[in-house]
């Protein structure tokens, strides 16, 4: 599903090749990004629904009669929106949802995967990996998961695959993987440790149980329970108070933190790099010297 070229009528094109040629290349990047999500939200989407307002774009699996459980096709959908909301410089925060009140996502799609074999299966896994986990995890755009109800399997993943996760109070999680005689294949083994610790994510690999949403605030799987009215604002409080600050040192810091997480890689040294490479962008220099002159920094998208 491309998202990158965008057609315009052959005079179209020619008026705005002609128009872009005296603008500069910051007001034709903003040009080609808007037309770029407006593209997107054009696009004719089956399973997922797509809102963009005040520099937060919101996605919303809209599968409720499944209750919004995760197949191919969505997968592809969320990777495809994912990348055009990632790639618009008027978004600076991304949030997450599920349509409905009963389930952010209550697991995979089961019935798409039941008879696959070992090579089906080790694919399965490897490109819901790169074309949606790890593809969120390492998102220069910051991901706000909105967890309305079920976390179950792939949704729990697709939430600890997101930079924040909050959660109603309605909210239940787990990985119930082991009672089909299989276990997470999402990222669910690497990532629930990182965030629960050990010891409770063997438990609640093992046991298949679920955990409800003050369990998981306990645990540290999520950032904040609200009620679920609320779910929706609070989280676009969060998005708003991201969207002040450096969007450039936002992305830088993603990756810092990620590095600490993969093997080979010392977490520090990229740190120390990274903080000098700040010192070359713009945004370092507004921040700086809005500081300096005590007023709000104003960072350019």
């Amino acid at each position: 599903m491309g998202i990158s070229t965008i057609p315009f009528p052959a005079f179209g094109y020619i008026s705005l090749v002609l128009i872009e040629l005296q603008e500069d290349t910051a007001s034709i990047r903003a040009k080609h990004q808007s037309f770029e999500l407006k593209n997107l939200q054009n696009m004719n989407f089956e399973n997922i629904i797509i809102h963009h307002e005040n520099q937060i774009g919101q996605i919303t699996i809209n599968r409720p009669s499944k209750l919004n459980a995760l197949n191919q096709a969505t997968i592809q959908e969320l990777h495809s929106a994912f990348k055009a909301l990632n790639e618009d410089a008027n978004v600076r925060v991304i949030i997450l949802t599920g349509e409905g009140e009963k389930a952010f996502v209550a697991g995979a799609d089961i019935s798409e995967f039941a008879h696959f074999s070992v090579e089906q299966g080790t694919e399965l896994a490897a490109s819901g990996h790169a074309n949606l986990f790890d593809f969120i995890e390492n998102l220069s755009t910051p991901v706000i998961a909105c967890v309305n109800g079920f976390a179950l399997g792939g949704g729990l993943e697709l939430a600890m695959a997101c930079h924040i996760r909050i959660a109603s109070d309605n909210a239940k999680m787990g990985l119930p993987e082991v009672s089909l005689g299989v276990i997470p294949g999402y990222g669910g083994t690497q990532r629930l440790p990182q965030l629960v610790g050990k010891g409770r994510a063997m438990e609640m690999i093992m046991t298949a149980s679920m955990i409800d949403a003050q369990t998981a605030l306990n645990y540290g799987l999520i950032n904040h329970v609200v009620p679920q009215v609320e779910l929706l604002d609070f989280a676009k409080n969060i998005a708003y108070k991201i969207s002040k600050n450096s969007p450039k040192a936002i992305a830088t810091a993603i990756e810092s933190i990620n590095a600490n997480f993969k093997d080979g890689t010392n977490g520090f040294e990229v740190e120390i790099q990274n903080f000098g490479k700040c010192f070359g962008t713009n945004d370092f220099k507004e921040g700086t010297t809005a500081f300096l002159e005590k007023r709000k920094a104003n960072f350019s998208n």
